[in-house]
């Protein structure tokens, strides 16, 4: 298989830094700062200089190293969720919630139908940069490529950050998100090259719709259904925490769906169970 000059990945990165720049520029220009997807870019750039970062340091961290700053990322993503959990309004909604949409997500193997569809992104990601330098055998390489795939592209903490930021223009998930997904970016890429850094475009793409969504969300909720989503996504991000640090495996991507029920939850708890209180 023919391998793709590495001269021109660098020509393309460049290109998607200037676009992303670009995009500030133009919005900050128009007085419309407010309604820029800031966090999603930053992530997004977060992702793809950290995985360049990594794939030039190839394989010289030590083991010990990318173990143990994995596991202050999990207590870092905890931290996170338990100050997004704190304000939560009606703590029945969003137990239901959690409940009934985790239960959802497992009777139609939302958590497989992920990792598939990272399958299939992955064939033309390793094809753009493939690593000749990499000590991984060709099945743990497409293994490890597609865990970062659905971790960058479908995690419960960056769909929520980007729903977050484009209802309440509040973009602290998402950079904080930006922090840790840049040296985890970094450390996948020691292994797996700088295949790590085209991940940053896809995880745009998806990001960016949800941030569009939201704006079309937004008009229909109120302070409190707000809060109770906040803290649905805390718990998301609580129990991404505990697979970093391999306590418990939670299964994050099947408990996605319960971010789409909480909102109505919220609103039939306050204008129907509560009345008959």
């Amino acid at each position: 298989m023919k391998r793709f000059p590495f001269q021109s990945f660098v020509l393309i990165l460049i290109a998607f830094i200037l676009g992303f720049s670009e995009f500030i520029i133009v919005g900050i220009l128009n007085g419309g700062a407010g309604l820029m997807p800031t966090g999603v870019i930053i992530n997004a750039l977060s992702v793809l200089l950290g995985g360049l970062l990594g794939g030039f340091l190839g394989e010289k961290l030590p083991e010990k190293f990318k173990t143990e700053i994995n596991l202050v990322f999990g207590a870092c993503s905890m931290a996170m969720g338990i100050f997004a959990i704190a304000p939560m309004k009606y703590m029945p909604a969003v137990i239901f919630a959690m409940v009934i949409g985790t239960g959802f997500g497992l009777a139609i193997h939302l958590g497989d139908l992920i990792n598939k569809g990272a399958r299939m992104m992955q064939k033309p990601i390793a094809k753009i940069v493939p690593n000749e330098s990499i000590s991984l055998t060709e099945d743990e390489f497409m293994s490890t490529l597609i865990t970062v795939i659905v971790l960058f592209c479908a995690s419960g903490t960056g769909i929520y950050g980007s729903l977050d930021s484009g209802m309440t223009g509040d973009s602290s998930v998402l950079i904080a998100k930006s922090i840790l997904d840049f040296f985890t970016a970094a450390i996948f890429a020691c292994n797996l090259g700088f295949v790590v850094s085209v991940i940053a475009i896809p995880q745009f793409i998806i990001f960016f719709m949800l941030f569009l969504l939201a704006k079309f969300i937004f008009p229909l909720t109120t302070p409190d259904m707000i809060l109770d989503f906040k803290a649905c996504g805390g718990i998301l991000m609580l129990a991404t925490g505990f697979r970093m640090i391999k306590v418990k495996m939670f299964p994050v991507a099947d408990m996605i769906p319960a971010m789409i029920l909480i909102m109505p939850f919220s609103w039939m708890w306050v204008n129907w169970i509560l009345p008959l209180l």
